[in-house]
């Protein structure tokens, strides 16, 4: 195959066979911005738990290798906020693997 039409998370995809010259790498990756615990939970669940693998801050690698960042929302905002509350949320979120919504909450109270 030269090229496969996908859909992710409702998002038409294209991907291209290189070949051999050009390798997978973690230069590619998807971004899903979940509203919640529960879908956070539910995309990560369905990576890691078919074959993937955890990695830190929201990131995690599918069962070939592609690379994911589960990110709810809440997180997102905090961290563009600025400041002291940027400050503690992010460094809450450097350990966790999958985001705690409840713990960025708390982060961001102080």
């Amino acid at each position: 195959m030269l090229t496969v039409e996908f859909t992710v998370a409702g998002i038409p995809c294209m991907g291209l066979n290189g070949g051999p010259v050009f390798k997978h790498n973690e230069a590619f990756s998807f971004q899903i911005a979940t509203d919640d615990q529960q879908e956070t939970d539910r995309y990560w669940n369905a990576i890691v738990g078919n074959g993937g693998e955890e990695s830190a801050c929201g990131w995690c690698k599918d069962k070939w290798g592609v690379s994911w960042q589960i990110t709810p929302r809440v997180l997102i905002v905090a961290l563009s906020v600025g400041g002291d509350e940027a400050r503690r949320v992010f460094h809450a979120m450097m350990d966790m693997k999958k985001i705690d919504v409840a713990a960025i909450e708390a982060a961001r109270r102080g």
